[in-house]
């Protein structure tokens, strides 16, 4: 499941959520991630743009990937402003091993920050402001693959 939120993260409300729907399906590990907004270089907040069409399909491919080894992916990711010290992604994977949990966790989060359709803006006195330095370029993007 693919979840978009506007603004920061229910954290607690998801993970919850996340484990009361499938704590009872034999799975033996939930392995989650929750990524936090860092006060860094002077920030007020990071917002986020997500093509979700794109996102959709990206986040499908690892699901299904995921389905093969027997395990079960979840996600939430924010659109708009995010504060510091508040959260905009998380994720979840549930498996019958924790050994493929954790394995598959670490490769999802990767390929996310590498592969997955969202743009970032550094949010500074309320104005948002590209963040090119923690962008990584698209194949395929135009202006946003650094190659325009």
């Amino acid at each position: 499941m693919l979840k978009i939120y506007p603004g920061p993260l229910p954290v607690s409300e998801l993970l919850s959520e996340w484990y009361g729907a499938h704590y009872d399906e034999n799975y033996g590990a939930m392995v989650n991630f929750v990524g936090t907004i860092r006060d860094e270089g002077g920030i007020d907040a990071l917002s986020f743009d997500i093509y979700l069409p794109v996102l959709q399909k990206w986040f499908d491919g690892w699901k299904a990937k995921l389905e093969s080894k027997g395990a079960l992916l979840m996600m939430a990711h924010s659109e708009g402003d995010v504060p510091v010290h508040t959260s905009s992604f998380a994720c979840a994977i549930f498996s019958p091993k924790r050994r493929v949990a954790l394995e598959m966790l670490d490769a999802f989060v990767e390929d996310f920050k590498a592969n997955a359709p969202i743009w970032k803006y550094d949010v500074r006195e309320g104005k948002r402001i590209y963040a090119a330095d923690r962008s990584t370029p698209m194949d395929g993007s135009g202006l946003l693959a650094g190659d325009g």
